[in-house]
C-alpha cells in the first residue's frame, strides 16, 4: 500500500480508486457524515475517522501509519486491485464496463458483520437518511460514546432489550426482528464469523434463520459484512436494472465478483434513472 506519513495524517493518492462520495454514500453503510467543508466523519472498528479529499490525495486525518495499516486499509479494503476486477466484469458484457468506468472509486467496505446484519434488518422499506437515523438512534441509546459518536451495542447488550425498551429508537416492526438477531447471535445459533467459511448457500440459509431476514438483508450482510464478494442484493431497484442493462442474466452468472458488479450497476442506474422512465 503506497501512502505518505505527513503532519496532517495519512495520505494517499486518489488513484487508487477511493472515492468518498460514491464509497461512502452509496447505500452500503450508514455511519457517515459530510462535513460543511466536504469532509467525511465516522466510526468504525472501534475509532473515528475525518477523511477528506483535496489536491489529488485521499487524507486520513491525525491518523497513524500504524493505524492507518492495521485498521483503515482494512476496512477501505485498500489492498484489494478494484481495477483488475473491473476489467474482468466489462469482458463479460459493455452494460457492466460502462458501469465500471462511471464509478471505478467504489470500494465494498469491510464492516463489522454483526453491525451490517442490523443495520441493513433496520433498512427494509426505508431510505438512506431515515436509515441513518435509525441507526444512529439506536447507538446513542445502547452504544458506548467515542468522541461525539458511538459504537454499535453488541449482540448480547440488544439481546436483553424489549421492543418497549427500543421505543426510542423509532424503528417500528423492525424492533423484534433487531432482538431476534441479538438472541440468536449471542446464544450462538447463528455464528456470524463461521459465515465466511461456508458455502455460501449455507450461509444465506443461516441467516434467514433470523426472524424478518429474507433473501435480500442475508445477502447485504454477507457482501457487506462478511465481504462474501460472490453476494447480490436484489431488490425491485436492481430487478429493474438488471432487466434493462444485462436482460437474460442472472447474478450466478456475474461470476465470484457479482458483489462488486452489483455495486456499480445499482450507482450507474441511480445516476440514469431516465433508463427506466419507460
Amino acid at each position: 500500500m503506497v501512502y505518505r506519513k505527513t503532519s496532517q495524517g495519512v495520505e494517499i493518492p486518489s488513484s487508487l480508486d477511493l472515492d468518498l462520495l460514491q464509497t461512502l454514500d452509496c447505500g452500503q453503510c450508514f455511519r457517515w457524515q459530510v462535513l460543511p467543508g466536504g469532509e467525511y466523519r465516522g466510526i468504525a472498528c472501534g475509532r473515528t475517522l475525518t477523511i477528506t479529499e483535496k489536491n489529488g490525495t485521499v487524507l486520513f486525518c491525525g491518523v497513524t501509519a500504524a493505524e492507518f495499516e492495521t485498521i483503515w486499509v482494512p476496512y477501505f479494503d485498500l489492498d484489494f486491485d478494484y481495477a483488475a476486477v473491473r476489467e474482468s466484469l466489462a469482458q463479460m458484457h459493455p452494460a457492466l464496463r460502462q458501469a465500471a468506468e462511471f464509478a471505478p472509486g467504489i470500494r465494498l467496505l469491510r464492516q463489522d458483520p454483526w453491525e451490517a446484519l442490523c443495520s441493513f434488518i433496520l433498512s427494509q422499506n426505508n431510505n438512506i437518511p431515515r436509515i441513518k437515523g435509525l441507526v444512529d438512534r439506536l447507538c446513542r441509546l445502547l452504544g458506548e460514546e467515542r468522541g461525539g459518536f458511538y459504537d454499535f451495542p453488541p449482540p448480547e447488550r440488544l439481546a436483553v432489550q424489549t421492543v418497549d425498551s427500543l421505543a426510542p429508537v423509532r424503528s417500528g416492526f423492525r424492533a423484534k426482528y433487531l432482538i431476534d438477531a441479538a438472541r440468536k447471535v449471542a446464544g450462538g445459533e447463528v455464528d456470524l464469523d463461521a459465515l465466511s467459511r461456508l458455502p455460501i448457500d449455507e450461509a444465506r440459509q443461516s441467516l434467514m434463520k433470523i426472524y424478518g431476514v429474507g433473501e435480500k438483508v442475508s445477502e447485504c450482510a454477507l457482501l457487506y459484512g462478511l465481504h462474501r464478494l460472490e453476494a447480490f442484493p436484489m431488490d425491485v431497484w436492481m430487478k429493474r436494472a438488471m432487466a434493462v442493462l444485462l436482460p437474460g442474466y442472472t447474478p450466478r452468472q456475474l461470476g465470484p465478483y457479482a458483489g462488486v458488479a452489483q455495486q456499480y450497476l445499482f450507482h450507474y442506474s441511480r445516476c440514469h434513472a431516465q433508463l427506466f422512465s419507460a
